[in-house]
Parts: C-alpha cells; structure tokens; sequence
C-alpha cells in the first residue's frame, strides 16, 4: 500500500486519503501556484500508528525517497552540515480543525546545519531565530517541554536587553537564547537529537500522536466531526518569512470572514515566521498596508486569491511566506466564517455565476442560523452604557455575561447555567472547551486572524481580539484597563463584536434585524423543500415571531401554557380542588372566556394557516402550590381548609409524573376539561370566521396509546363542536388528531388513525419512553453515553432513527394503511435539529413544527433534505 504522495500526484478529491491541508497543497501546484514542494504521509498511515504505535510496513523507505527527491528538488540535503534542507512537518486532517493539532517548523536544524546556513546565507540572525523557533517547537510538540519554559527565557532575555519585541533581538542574543533553551532541555532531562534523520520521525510520530490529544478529540466532539481516519501528515521544504525587512508571513481570506464583504481580508508581518501573526505578540499589520508597502507584491497575492476563488468556487483561507521578495503560499481551505458572512458570501457568488442556488443552499450548515438568530444590543441601551475599552472586531454580534479568567472556569460556570465571557490574553487550542461554553471571547492579544478570532467565527461566538487596551491578571482574578477601570472575574461585562467594543455590566439586548440576503436564501429554500414548516407557539408574541421568521402554521400549541399566569391559576386551582364535576364545570367557566381570547389572538395571527392545539397534557399536582405559605394562601382563597389543601397535593403526587395521570388519562376522568378547550377552540374559530378569516382549526389529542382513547375523547370534543357550529349558522372545517408519544401508540396507529384525521410525532415522549430515559434526569448520564460512543448524540437533540425511527416509520405505516391521506408532522424538539428534519423528510411526513427562532433553521434544513 502507498503511504506517501508527492504535492505533484494529488488532488483536492484526495481529502480523506491526504487530509485537507495536503490534497489542496496537490491541487495548488497543478495549478502552479508557487508552492514550496513536500509530500504527504496519508491518513490511513496515521490510523495504523493509533493502533499499532508503529509505522506501517515500508512507510520508513517512502519517507526516505522522498526526502531524497525533495533534496534534489531543492539543492540542498537533509542533515547536511554545509548546506541543510530544513522541513516543517504539519498536521492536516480531513475536516478543518484549526491550530488543534501540531506543527513544527525548521526541522532539520542542528549545531552544525546553524553553522552552514550562517555560512550560505550570511545572515546569522535569521539562523538563530529559526534555531530558536525549532528548539521551542520541537520541546513543546515532540518532547512535552513546557512552552511556558521558552516563552519566560525569551522574556527574560528581551527584559534583560531592554527589548519590546523578538524582532529587537540582535545575532548574539538569539544565539545565547539558543544555548539558554538547550539548557532547558538538559534541566528536563530530555535529549535535543542533532541528527536529522531522528528528528523528522520523533516529529511524524507527534503530529500522529496529536490527532488524540485531548484539544483535538474536544474539538470533533463539539463539531461533531465523525468517521475519519487521523491526519495526514505535511513534510515541505521551508521557506522563510524572517530572512529580514523583506521577508514576511502572512494570513489572508479572500472576502471578509466576519461580514461577507467581497474584499480581500487577512494580516501580515515583515521578518517573521509561522505563528507570529496568530500569536499576536507583534500587531500584524492589516493586508492592505501590503498594497502601499510592496504594491507588486500585493497584486500577486490578488491574482493568485482569485484564481483559487475560482477554481474552488468558495471563499479560501490562505497562507502565504515572502522570502526576499519572493512569494509563496503554504496552504489554501475553504475559509471559517459567520453565518451572516455565509449567507452573503453564498447569495453574491450566486449572483456571480459562480455556483448555483442549490450549491448555495446546500453550502450553509442549517443550524449555523441560529447566530443570526441571536438578540443584538439595544442601540439606546447601549448609548448610556459605559464603555471601558476596545479592540478588533474578530466576530461580530453581542455577548453579555460574568468574567472569567480560565476555560475551566468558563466551562465550570457555564455547566452551572451562568452566563460568562471567557478573557484571556491571547486563547490558545488548549481552551475549546472553555470557549465553546462561553457566550463571548475577549482577549488582549491577538489579531483578526488570531486563534481566538478563527476559533470563535467558527464557532459563531462574539469575540473582540487583540483589546490592547486591557491587561490581564489571571492569578489575582481581575483585568484593568489602560484608564484605570478594574473588572473582577464575577463582573459582568457586555461585548459588541461587531465594533469591537467592551462596556461594564449587562447592556439590553433585541430581537435581531435580518438582512436581504437572509430573505433571498429563505426564498431559494422554500422553493426547493417539500416538508412545511410550522411553529410550537402558545402566545401571541411566539406566534408573531414564528411568522417573521417563516413559519407556516402552529404545529403545537400548549394550552397548560395559558394556565400559569397569575388570572388565571387561581381558577385552575379551583377547578382541582372542586369537590365533584359540578364545582369543576363552575371553575372551568372562569377559564373558559380566557381559552377563547387566547385562541382568538392565535387565530388571527395565523390567519390562513393551520394552529394544532394540544388539549391539556400534564398530571395536575404541577398546577397546586408546593410553598407552605402559598398552600396557607390558597386555602384560605378557596374557602377550604389547609388539610384540605394538603390531602389534595398528597393525591395527587405521583412517583414518575411522566407515565401517570396526564394527556388524555385526565380529559378521559374528567371529560369536562375536553369539553371546555373545544368550547373555547370552536368559539374562537367561529367568530374570527364570521369576520371573513380563514381559520383552521386543529385539535390534538395527548398521549394516546388505546385506540378507544381517542374514539370516546373524539365522540366528546364532535358532538361539543357540532353543538356550537349549529347554534352559530356559520360552516366551519375543523379536525381531530393526537401525538403519537407513547410507543404502544405507534404499534397501534392503524387503529388510532380510524379515528385520527392527523398524527403529530412527540419525539420527546416518544424518546423518554421508547429508551426508558427520564428526560430530567438523563443529563446526569447521557454525557458519557456519547463519549463512550454507546450512542452517537443525545437522542433528546438529535433523533434515534434506528430506534425511536422505527417507531415513527411502523406508525406511518401503520397510520398510512387505516387512513391514506392522514396528515404527519412532528411537534417535539426534533423539529428543528437539521439531521431529524433531514429524516423526516426520508420518512415521508408533511411538516416539522419547531420553536419559533429555529423556524429558519427547519426550512433550511428541509430544502437540504430535498436537494439531497
């Protein structure tokens, strides 16, 4: 089997055999592009050494001649001590995951290569400075050397010398921070090898290692990247950006990452090397300043942008390295950005004939939508909030939460349901954790193309990068700024990513404003799915969201929603204290004109449109008071005694609620509360009907398992409507359905559909009972299920199509025999997670119902499931 590939026979198709990095490494020099040669050492190589901790039969030779190749190539030869080769080694997996795995660079240095380059190029300091660079690297990714062991030497150093930046380090003292760092090495215990040879598979061998450290393994689990191999590995000859003045490095997107904008968008630094620009120890220097600088230079880097563009027809994230005035690119991938840069970027390129909608549509992840989604702050609350500093606006939207100093601390924090924003220095690959659970980043170093900046739009979290305005004090729990303003972590502070802007305390936040070309990509959507879309809403302002957003009806309205409000639980409670049927239909009485304006305002905001309400679902002890002093209240409200009170909760109580007297258990006890609801339900179709509106009107039954169930629960809720609809002299259309929730139901659907003109799937009931899972208490296990990969998601977020599905699909099957043109839909919380939707759509039903703000997301997500 070949394990390695030269630049020269690859392609970008090759993704899952060389990794990302190297099939468009292969793809950039067959469209000669200058890119410095190399080879790549595949995947499967990389999943042999997880295995084996060894390498694969014959890899040791390949290697070998192609290092030899590379050496002819280049003209210079591999450990050689007049005239070395120096190599980086990269890691580059499949699916982009940056800065998660390692990278070394100048490998192939030695004490007696140092000597040859200084004798070839004449130019000792930029000899040193890579040493230096290689010691670091090589210490920290191969040796577990702790980084923070170089870093301090080097700040001695520049302290000693009265020195800002590396770049004011003369030849003699990177030579004596060379010595320095080997010092390190002796005082660890370690062995710096000098042989080359040694050297490059000590560092194949720590790139292969990094796949599973755990920065790396945190990373797929939060982007639930599955399924590959490891990583490639990069070996390519250096090129060097800290030759001097005229050499630099460079990071560059070709349209802006963050707004979408159609502009060349990146940062640089002269006489600098690899990680510079993303570290930002130096302020890398924005692109443009290129064009003043080296305009010749920056026309190259702007042809060969967009003939990438082009040729990959998506917005590229590239590196690139000038070596005395000579450009090279050392990587090109499609480019991380925000959903709102997605959806522009995919609208202007259809627009320019450069892909179609279909491509468009299907670039965009669904569930990235929900940035957009996000409330933005109150521009008049932010006009008096007190703004203490800023910085570079890395990733744009808002952010407000507690301080904290650490990605444990953030994580910690989160996990206990507090809202925190995640300060750093700089971040660094070890903090995914602690920025995935934050609601926003800021940090004091760093640029625009910055770990935390990539990170974060990729993550679509706000983040303000680079706040030089701030210093951070990890160990005393604090930051300042540079007018003396001190924030403590437990502080709240308040972030604006799309200015860059950093306030004390919580600013007000509002709904989100969405932009044309939102509108434009939901029209492509909704002309390419089939499955509709409709919202779980039970108040006016849901409601009205739901339908900004899109959405095509009520597919679950809660009516034990309506009963909480202060108005109205008192005659709730009334109603369950009632003595007998007689006092129950008194206190539904109350309730009942209050079910009708409620349905009416229901109505008219979804005027044309179908609103599928639910009749009353959970057991009654959640309506009774549990606080002495409000069991003392209500009784003394409802003339009873506080015994009474108290034996009525004690009845009530139940062991496991959620398999007790609830759904349609308590409509069949007390069938009153059925008659009430499709009272109200009726009433408020039939006035609204009378005024000329289109009203439909759909009424579900709960938590059917029995087909006579439904049948006497239906007999009741018909003769009621009939009742009204005659008295009225107005024609009114109305149907009766259920959830199919519980897993006897969907075994039963060919008999429940006698009697069901629609089946609405309750996943997450369905979920609970089907897995025997507590919806409240599996968040204490469920975790380490998916880590163990006893299941690949929460099957509470993402649908259990093996199990759960085959449930749905006997139930449709089932359902489909009794009844052919019964109406299917989904109403649980599945609705609007895009891989469900997408099996919803392989299963056949009509719509999915979701909470109003994934409206979006679902009709995305439908035409996904359409096109592909």
């Amino acid at each position: 089997m070949k394990h390695v590939y030269d630049f020269t026979e690859g392609n970008k198709g090759m993704k899952d055999l060389l990794g990302g990095k190297g099939a468009n490494l292969a793809e950039m020099s067959s469209l000669q592009i200058p890119v410095p040669p190399g080879f790549t050492i595949t995947t499967e190589a990389c999943a042999y050494f997880s295995t084996h901790h060894a390498w694969p039969a014959g890899l040791q030779e390949e290697v070998d001649a192609h290092i030899h190749a590379l050496e002819q190539k280049m003209q210079a030869k591999f450990g050689d001590a007049k005239d070395p080769l120096l190599v980086s080694v990269r890691s580059g997996a499949a699916a982009s995951m940056p800065g998660m795995m390692d990278t070394v660079l100048n490998l192939g240095m030695n004490d007696a290569a140092a000597q040859g380059l200084i004798a070839k190029t004449n130019n000792p300091r930029f000899v040193y400075d890579s040493y230096r660079r290689f010691l670091q690297m090589f210490g920290d990714v191969v040796l577990d050397i702790s980084h923070e062991e170089f870093e301090h030497a080097l700040a001695e150093l520049k302290k000693q010398k009265g020195k800002k930046f590396d770049t004011d380090l003369t030849a003699d003292d990177l030579r004596s921070l060379v010595e320095t760092y080997q010092s390190i090495y002796r005082k660890a215990g370690k062995s710096f090898p000098q042989h080359a040879r040694e050297q490059l598979t000590l560092a194949i061998n720590a790139v292969f290692r990094s796949w599973d450290n755990p920065r790396a393994v945190t990373y797929r689990r939060l982007n639930d990247i599955r399924g590959l191999k490891g990583t490639a590995v990069n070996v390519q000859s250096m090129v060097y950006g800290n030759m001097g003045e005229s050499s630099g490095t460079g990071v560059l997107f070709s349209r802006n990452p963050s707004t979408g904008e159609k502009k060349l968008y990146g940062e640089y630094l002269m006489n600098a090397q690899g990680e510079d620009v993303v570290a930002g120890i130096r302020t890398p220097h924005p692109i443009d300043d290129l064009q003043k600088e080296y305009p010749q230079m920056y026309r190259q880097i702007l042809d060969i942008t967009a003939k990438l563009e082009q040729h990959y027809k998506d917005m590229q994230d590239m590196e690139f390295t000038i070596q005395e005035g000579r450009l090279f690119f050392l990587q090109t991938r499609n480019g991380k950005r925000t959903a709102h840069a997605a959806v522009k970027i995919a609208v202007d390129m259809v627009r320019e004939k450069l892909i179609d909608e279909k491509t468009a549509l299907l670039r965009i992840p669904a569930s990235s939508l929900d940035q957009l989604l996000h409330k933005q702050l109150d521009p008049a609350a932010k006009k008096k909030a007190k703004l203490i500093a800023r910085g570079l606006p890395a990733s744009p939207g808002a952010a407000v939460g507690e301080v904290v100093l650490t990605a444990q601390k953030a994580h910690d924090e989160a996990q206990a349901g507090k809202p925190v924003i995640l300060v750093r220095t700089e971040t660094s690959p070890e903090d995914i954790e602690g920025m995935h659970a934050a609601q926003g980043i800021l940090t004091a170093r760093g640029g625009m193309t910055s770990h935390a900046a990539v990170v974060a739009r990729g993550m679509g979290k706000c983040c303000v990068a680079g706040c030089s305005d701030i210093m951070v004090y990890e160990k005393e729990g604090k930051f300042t700024t540079k007018d003396g303003v001190e924030v403590k972590e437990g502080d709240f502070i308040t972030l604006d990513g799309s200015l860059g802007e950093v306030m004390l305390g919580k600013v007000a936040v509002v709904d989100p404003q969405l932009s044309g070309d939102f509108t434009e990509l939901m029209r492509w959507a909704d002309s390419n799915r089939v499955l509709k879309v409709r919202a779980n809403a039970e108040t006016p302002h849901d409601a009205a969201v739901a339908r900004k957003f899109g959405a095509e009806g009520i597919g679950l309205c809660r009516t034990e929603h309506m009963f909480f409000e202060e108005s109205r639980i008192k005659a709730v409670r009334e109603m369950i204290l009632a003595a007998d049927e007689a006092g129950r239909r008194k206190a539904l009485a109350k309730i009942l004109p209050m079910q009708v304006k409620d349905f009416t305002e229901l109505f008219e905001i979804m005027d044309g449109f179908a609103v599928t309400i639910r009749l009353l679902d959970p057991p009654l002890h959640e309506f009774l008071p549990q606080e002495e002093e409000d069991i003392h209240e209500l009784a003394h409200e409802m003339g009873v005694s506080i015994q009474a009170v108290r034996n009525k909760i004690t009845d009530l109580h139940e062991f496991n609620p959620m398999l007790g007297h609830r759904g349609c258990r308590l409509a069949v006890t007390y069938p009153e509360i059925a008659e009430m609801q499709t009272e109200a339900i009726i009433s408020a179709a039939l006035s609204l009907k009378k005024k000329g509106k289109d009203i439909v009107p759909e009424i579900m039954v709960p938590l059917v398992g029995h087909p006579k169930e439904l049948e006497m629960l239906k007999e009741i809720i018909d003769r009621k409507a009939q009742e009204l609809i005659t008295r009225s002299g107005t024609a009114l259309s109305y149907s009766v359905g259920t959830m199919i929730e519980v897993p006897r139901g969907a075994l039963a659907a060919d008999k429940i559909a006698q009697h069901a003109a629609f089946f609405s799937f309750g996943t997450n009931d369905l979920t609970q009972m089907g897995f025997g899972f507590s919806r409240d208490d599996a968040g204490k296990f469920l975790k380490q299920y998916v880590d163990k990969n006893i299941l690949e998601h929460d099957p509470f977020q993402t649908l259990d199509t093996e199990g759960i599905g085959q449930l749905m699909e006997i139930a449709i099957q089932k359902g489909k025999s009794a009844r052919k043109e019964i109406k299917l839909g989904i109403c649980g919380e599945h609705g609007g997670d895009p891989a469900s939707i997408m099996f919803c759509h392989k299963i056949g039903l009509h719509y999915v119902s979701c909470s109003p703000f994934r409206v979006p997301i679902a009709r995305l997500a439908a035409a996904q499931a359409a096109l592909q």
